[in-house]
């Protein structure tokens, strides 16, 4: 197994609702105009764009619900497919693909030793027996889409709770996300920390849950293994024995830190892995899909908006996610407030659903301002929003919150930024490269 050679610990009228929720967004990133049809427009407007982004936080092979996430990260994500070798394996072929899974490989539930005395068959259910404590593994299937995927219900004695495996190819460079810890601001997690191990690969451990506002509390804990090479692995556990809708059996999940690591970094994937298809190509430092995008590859969101933000402001955390979506939580000296951005281009598809009595400017964007109260379930939380379109289709949509975070409860009365200054952010002409 790679040994660790660096530890980094992680620590309103109608609306247009700016989606926040990476680690759950990035999983899954109206034809009126009253505050729920709007509402579910422009969710649908940004979850096209962030569906790009596809991380786990976004294209979720195991089943359930990101994000940042995507950032973010209640299930086994898998943001695309790898490449043909997994840390310390030697040779190319293995027994451990199950070249006839198309779906559920197994017809019935059934249940294998786990441990010392596992079964020694084939395939990944297989070899997820033979990487388990001492118990018993059942309910088991195996998937193919893109991936390959292997799930069941672990029961050490001291509960039930399922357990899985997601095997994927990206592209390296780009992959980045799957193995950053989500930020607090959207994704509230108990522990995380990312580590380089000595070949190069990238470890991420966290200690999480499945709902970020904890209406239920359910714990996901996930370790996924991105190689230099582009081979994902991406395990998931949970203190239940389905990721929703079942009771809690056990305070924890079954397996500590030591035995998640070495799950994903097992050579008993190797083979499996090598048979993936290639991850498609990437979308290019622009992150856009044409339609209006040309000559913004070189803005880069995250480094405009901050340079955007009134400098009174003190900025308490800030991120990104690739070159559309960027935060900052900040303090005007009257309390926590998060404030986040997305930048689309090639929208203009959208301009009839959501830019109903917008006001137009002189250069001919687009400007909607609104109000509402925030949904991410944080009590007295609103959120100010203004959403702008350019002739040419971009995109910029910027929301405040008067709470640090969506799900957490209001720390002051309004937003720290006015709509004007929401309206002076978006309509910059810094996001024209």
């Amino acid at each position: 197994m790679p040994s660790e050679s660096s530890q980094k610990p992680c620590e309103a009228s109608e609306t247009a609702p700016f989606e926040g929720e990476l680690g759950e967004a990035l999983h899954r990133t109206g034809s009126s105009f009253t505050p729920v049809d709007r509402a579910a427009l422009v969710d649908a407007g940004l979850r096209r764009g962030r569906r790009r982004l596809a991380r786990r936080r976004i294209a979720v092979v195991t089943g359930g619900a990101l994000v940042l996430g995507t950032v973010v990260l209640g299930t086994v994500g898998l943001g695309g497919m790898y490449g043909d070798r997994l840390p310390g394996g030697t040779a190319a072929d293995s027994s451990t693909a199950s070249e006839a899974a198309t779906g559920a490989a197994t017809a019935e539930p059934r249940a294998l030793v786990t441990g010392a005395g596992a079964a020694s068959g084939g395939g990944l259910t297989g070899a997820l027996a033979r990487l388990l404590p001492e118990g018993e593994l059942s309910d088991t299937a195996e998937s193919r889409n893109g991936g390959a995927t292997v799930r069941g219900v672990f029961d050490d004695g001291e509960g039930r709770a399922e357990v899985s495996v997601g095997l994927s190819r990206v592209n390296a460079t780009e992959a980045g996300d799957q193995v950053t810890c989500p930020a607090r601001a959207y994704t509230p997690y108990d522990s995380c920390d990312t580590t380089e191990l000595t070949d190069g690969s990238q470890l991420m451990i966290l200690q999480g849950y499945v709902y970020p506002d904890r209406r239920e509390d359910t714990k996901n804990w996930r370790a996924v293994l991105l190689t230099s090479d582009g081979f994902l692995v991406d395990a998931s556990e949970y203190n239940a024995p389905a990721e929703k809708g079942a009771e809690i059996s056990r305070p924890d999940p079954p397996l500590d830190r030591a035995t998640l690591k070495a799950l994903v970094t097992s050579d008993e994937w190797r083979g499996t892995a090598a048979r993936l298809p290639a991850p498609p190509r990437g979308r290019g430092p622009g992150g856009g899909d044409g339609g209006g995008s040309a000559g913004r590859s070189d803005v880069q969101v995250g480094t405009v908006f901050a340079s955007l933000l009134p400098t009174a402001l003190k900025v308490y955390d800030q991120g990104r996610q690739e070159n559309e979506f960027a935060y900052a939580v900040v303090d005007d000296g009257k309390g926590r407030s998060l404030v986040q951005i997305n930048v689309q281009p090639g929208m203009s598809g959208v301009v009839g659903e959501l830019f109903g009595g917008a006001t137009t400017l002189p250069d001919g964007t687009q400007v909607k301002a609104t109000k509402q109260n925030g949904e991410k379930g944080g009590a007295g939380v609103v959120q100010w929003t203004v959403d702008t379109i350019r002739p040419d289709g971009l995109r910029v949509v910027v929301s405040a919150f008067n709470s640090g975070a969506q799900n957490t409860p209001a720390t002051r009365a309004t937003p720290a930024l006015t709509l004007e200054q929401l309206t002076t952010i978006a309509t910059s002409e810094k996001w024209l490269g």
